[in-house]
């Protein structure tokens, strides 16, 4: 799906079947902001706003390279570590695309694995599942695939340490904000994406 068009008519039809515009923008990779001007964009002159559409299905299709991927997220953690001096307790995936990341990670490093899962689909404030690990008292490291506005990375930390949880850091494929500290928190990603603009 390369074309304006084909993302508003792909929003479109997920939005009639009832996904909310942040869940479209989740399996979009695009930012909420994105998704609402593409559902309403025959409606308004306004110009699109500056967004970085985010595709990684080459990795997602295939568990041994979300497992590769993984490995590398690894190595970054364990250089972050290094230089701050701490340790990693606890690997924290956030729903939906960090799970199957977050699953390796925490196998590689063999840590506990907890799942961070926004409450309401309009919201990204949330929970942890409790067939998972526990949060407190653990060093943790949290890990997705995109950072688009920082929105649900924040909301994460602030219900991890609501849970006597300490956030060291957050892994992800790519950050598309121009933030490398969150919240107090350290963002390393793989790869930075962000739009360029004349402004």
């Amino acid at each position: 799906m390369t074309s304006v068009k084909a993302w508003a008519e792909k929003a479109q039809e997920m939005k009639e079947k009832g996904l909310t515009d942040r869940e479209i923008a989740q399996e979009l990779h695009l930012s909420p902001e994105t998704i609402a001007w593409l559902l309403t964009r025959r409606e308004t002159s306004q110009h699109p706003p500056a967004d970085v559409k985010i595709g990684w299905r080459s990795i997602g299709v295939m568990g041994k390279r979300i497992e590769m991927t993984a490995a590398i997220m690894v190595d970054i953690i364990e250089e972050e570590m290094k230089k701050s001096g701490k340790g990693v307790d606890l690997i924290v995936g956030l729903s939906m695309n960090g799970i199957p990341l977050a699953s390796f990670v925490s196998a590689i490093m063999n840590c506990e694995l907890s799942i961070y899962r926004p409450t309401n689909p309009d919201s990204p404030e949330g929970h942890f599942m409790s067939n998972y690990a526990s949060v407190e008292g653990k060093r943790t490291v949290i890990i997705d695939d995109v950072v688009g506005t920082g929105t649900t990375m924040k909301a994460a930390f602030r219900a991890l340490r609501e849970g006597g949880g300490e956030p060291v850091l957050a892994a992800v494929i790519v950050n598309k904000t121009e933030h490398d500290v969150l919240d107090d928190v350290p963002v390393r990603a793989l790869m930075r994406a962000r739009a360029v603009s004349s402004q």
